[in-house]
């Protein structure tokens, strides 16, 4: 499907500033900042309109504050003085935003055009698209995806488009801009990553068919291009290109001057989780040495780079048994460390979304088992390596496996996936901090981006972030790119224009979140309605008051909220050093306790010993006992035989005559004297 886009701002360009302030009266001449702005917009969007062109044409309040009693001209001078340094793009791009809001279709009015809503387009002067000429205006036609009331129009609406090859981005909305080159082949589950102002697409799965193809797109010029990808002479000596294993379910992460290619599945599986690397400086891949006890293999992973490591969670194995598992490996070390966290975990699944949010919380949405899809939303405290389960807030989700997601500061951007029914159309945004959902865009039909598998990554045009999806399949294979740009949203405009969230939302709570730049916190003060002009034709000092007023109000409110967050911040440290100090006791605690477990099991080895000694001398002992009962027994018995034979020589000495001397000399006894 195709529609038309009309360029704005983007990111400020001197043509479309130069257009609106012409048409909102401000042409350079002395009258065209008074009367006739005045009576088209509110006194204080015409003073913050006037600060804006002073500040793009001329630059930052150098001239001295107005000694004229008119509180006119001294509005002027401190709406233009409050802007500081604010750099002249910036300015230009803040006034046409301002004057879209005040008038929307005041471009379409401009350029004698239909009047259409201008949406915000990014474009540049130096076109390669051929331009249509029309009424008087160049224009170029794009290819871009946008859904009105769930279904997908086709317009004829002519667009100043000149960014360049496929360059056109409009806010919240997917657009498919025009490439060049040769695409990769149709594919799902395979890898992408950016690094450089280059999209890298790395294997995945066509028609069952695994794949191991490189190729990478030139964010810039927009064009395709394959690598011939090499594998390193430490693995192969012959330098002729071979290609590795193919793989689908894989992760790839950037990682110093490398891509790492991370698990996935393979027609012949390893036993363990294997890591290659794409050096991007030689062409060459590589298979990286890990130590310790690897995963098993896997595919449908998540891995999240945090730090210096990688937090691998759950997949699929090759027998496709669903895993919950979670690991993690040092890049620095390439070691590999189970991690057994408390909490309850989410349940086994693959194809799900993880990210980390203040480097500490690692969050894990979505994903399918083998009958059912989730959208669940866990988060494990890095530090605490603990499970949570948190509230989740806004417009939730449906269930979905095989989406993508990608981080844009606190904004964690989720696109695609399905429920084994039909594909996910909504586009959808967490915020990190809040927990609370919103929906960023929807589109409708069997398109690339309600499909299964396609890819998610951010990049950079021109100073301003996009997401860029890549193929997915949803019957078919794909091979198309989109790209969103997502609007920012001040988080400190919210906390002033709506009731803040309470605490007890905020499950992942970084209290060094609200960091600001100049542009959200001037966008605060503009779309808080901070406007402090008075023109000529209005009651002068009542404006002034106002205008003072609310300027107050809204500095004693920055004020507020700054000390409040160094509050926080002080409280913090406060807490930290005490933690700090807790740890450091406990840690002398627990090398006292040490020292003394250490004395005791001297001690305890000791006894153990002496108690040895004792059993042996107690053994010996009973040894020698029982060799006295034998003897005393062997003299019993002596003793008796010496009482029996003592018995019968007394006997013989009483019945002999002769005694024994009679006997010995040869004297018969009597008793055979008298039988002879």
């Amino acid at each position: 499907m195709a529609t038309m886009a009309r360029a704005s701002s983007g990111l400020a360009y001197p043509e479309r500033f130069y257009a609106a302030a012409s048409y909102a009266g401000f042409d350079g001449s002395p009258s065209s900042n008074n009367k006739d702005i005045s009576s088209r917009f509110s006194n204080d969007v015409a003073l913050i309109l006037y600060a804006l062109y002073q500040q793009a044409t001329v630059g930052p309040c150098n001239v001295p504050k107005p000694s004229s009693w008119s509180p006119v001209e001294q509005s002027k001078w401190k709406s233009w003085q409050q802007l500081g340094n604010m750099v002249s793009t910036e300015a230009m791009r803040l006034f046409v935003k301002i004057l879209e809001e005040e008038e929307p279709g005041w471009y379409s009015r401009a350029s004698n055009s239909v009047s259409e809503p201008v949406i915000d387009v990014q474009m540049n002067h130096n076109s390669k698209v051929e331009p249509i000429t029309e009424n008087g205006n160049s224009f170029a036609e794009t290819k871009t995806i946008s859904a009105e009331n769930g279904s997908l129009m086709e317009t004829q609406d002519k667009d100043v488009v000149s960014e360049g090859l496929g360059s056109v981005v409009v806010y919240d909305q997917w657009i498919a801009p025009p490439i060049t080159g040769q695409p990769p082949k149709a594919r799902y589950e395979h890898g992408a990553a950016v690094v450089q102002d280059k999209m890298y697409i790395f294997g995945g799965n066509h028609n069952g068919r695994y794949l191991s193809d490189l190729h990478v797109l030139d964010l810039r010029s927009w064009t395709w291009s394959k690598i011939d990808a090499k594998v390193g002479p430490e693995s192969v000596e012959s330098p002729s290109p071979v290609n590795i294993a193919p793989c689908a379910g894989h992760s790839l992460i950037p990682w110093e001057n490398k891509l790492l290619s991370i698990a996935g599945h393979t027609k012949d599986p390893s036993e363990t989780i294997h890591v290659k690397a794409f050096d991007m400086q030689t062409g060459t891949w590589s298979m990286l040495k890990t130590y310790g006890k690897a995963p098993v293999s896997r595919g449908g992973q998540s891995v999240t780079l945090v730090g210096t490591t990688l937090v691998i969670f759950g997949g699929q194995d090759a027998k496709r048994t669903l895993l919950n598992d979670l690991y993690i490996l040092d890049l620095e070390t390439m070691t590999w460390d189970e991690i057994d966290a408390v909490g309850v975990p989410p349940s086994p699944r693959s194809d799900h979304a993880a990210a980390v949010h203040a480097e500490r919380y690692l969050l894990i949405f979505g994903g399918g088992s083998h009958a059912t899809c989730f959208n669940d939303l866990h988060v494990l405290d890095l530090q605490a390596m603990e499970w949570s389960r948190p509230t989740q807030q806004g417009e939730i989700p449906t269930p979905r496996a095989g989406h993508a997601g990608v981080t844009v500061g606190e904004n964690w951007f989720i696109a695609g996936g399905g429920d084994n029914k039909s594909g996910a159309s909504e586009t959808v945004v967490l915020n990190m901090s809040t927990l609370v959902w919103s929906v960023v865009t929807s589109v409708q039909g069997r398109v690339p981006l309600a499909s299964e598998g396609l890819s998610l990554v951010v990049g950079s045009f021109n100073g301003e972030d996009i997401l860029i999806s890549f193929g997915g399949y949803n019957g078919r294979y794909n091979s198309e790119v989109n790209v969103l740009k997502p609007s920012h949203k001040s988080t400190l405009q919210s906390k002033i224009m709506e009731a803040p969230v309470p605490d007890s939302v905020s499950a992942v709570h970084n209290a060094t979140n609200p960091t600001r730049d100049l542009e959200s916190e001037f966008e605060v003060g503009q779309e808080g309605k901070i406007r402090e002009i008075v023109m000529d034709n209005v009651d002068s000092e009542p404006m002034k008051s106002k205008g003072e007023e609310t300027s107050e109000r809204v500095i004693a409110t920055l004020k507020a909220e700054k000390e409040e967050l160094e509050s926080s911040l002080n409280k913090e440290k406060l807490q930290s050093l005490q933690l700090k100090q807790e740890l450091a006791e406990a840690e002398a605690r627990n090398t006292d306790l040490y020292k003394e477990l250490q004395s005791v099991r001297g001690q305890l080895a000791a006894e153990q010993s002496r108690c040895f000694k004792l059993e042996v001398d107690v053994a010996e002992l009973r040894q020698k006992l029982q060799t006295m009962e034998t003897l005393q027994k062997e003299l019993e018995l002596l003793q008796r035989q010496k009482a029996a034979s003592e018995q019968a020589a007394l006997n013989a000495k009483r019945q002999g005559s002769g005694g024994v001397w009679g006997w010995l000399s040869g004297s018969p006894p009597q008793n055979a004297a008298d039988d002879a």
